[in-house]
């Protein structure tokens, strides 16, 4: 029998208040700019299940885990915390797997699912690539430095922008890929805008006040899936 657990109506001694995968599904929830409702309609779960996983000790099903972290573009191993420390693509590749092409939409739809990317660009020291926080505005895919930052320097240069996503699970992924021109935004009216679609600032902190923006040319991406 499938279907979302039932939600006890009363809790067991010590099962409230939430826990470390409570913090990691709320944070990743409300990053993707969700309500619990939208991510329940997601993963076709009741958005009080949602609500009750974020705010108190649960023991979800596999299942639930896989449908949970599909639906936020995340692995299982990254909400329960098991993956933290490990390198992600290590578990056993499955039989028969099959690398499909995605098409633009569904490439722009991955895109919104993320909030950290890779930025790779060319320096007179040879390619880097440096991860930065980002968010989708229109066609474009912004992000946050600082001055004189290897993504700065960059700037009026072509640029590509890579995102994946792997769950140790299913051994299935994907990864889309955008490369266009990297450009400053210098409009007083697109950096506040900018900044108050941002959903947070960027992880390393300190002084990241200058808005960079790639506008892809091309966009692809792919998908590994089994029969």
């Amino acid at each position: 029998m499938t279907g979302t657990p039932r939600i006890p109506s009363r809790l067991p001694s010590g099962a409230s208040g939430r826990t470390d995968l409570g913090r990691r599904l709320a944070a990743r929830r409300e990053a993707l700019g969700l309500t619990p409702e939208e991510l329940g309609r997601r993963c076709a779960m009741d958005a009080h299940y949602v609500t009750y996983l974020e705010e108190h000790e649960a023991a979800p099903s596999a299942g639930t885990l896989v449908r949970i972290a599909d639906a936020l573009g995340t692995t299982v191993g990254a909400l329960t915390g098991a993956s933290a420390d490990r390198a992600p693509g290590r578990a056993t590749a499955r039989r028969d797997p099959e690398l499909v092409a995605l098409d633009e939409p569904e490439c722009r739809r991955l895109l919104g699912t993320h909030g950290v990317g890779r930025l790779a660009v060319f320096t007179s020291e040879g390619p880097s690539v440096v991860p930065v926080n980002y968010l989708v505005v229109g066609a474009a895919i912004a992000f946050r430095t600082a001055e004189e930052t290897v993504a700065a320097r960059a700037r009026g240069t072509e640029a590509a922008f890579e995102i994946d996503h792997i769950d140790e699970v299913t051994a299935e992924g994907w990864s889309v890929l955008a490369v266009g021109a990297l450009e400053a935004v210098t409009d007083g009216d697109e950096q506040r805008h900018l900044a108050a679609t941002a959903r947070s600032r960027p992880w390393p902190g300190g002084s990241h006040v200058h808005w960079m923006k790639l506008t892809p040319v091309r966009l692809t991406g792919r998908r590994v899936v089994h029969d």
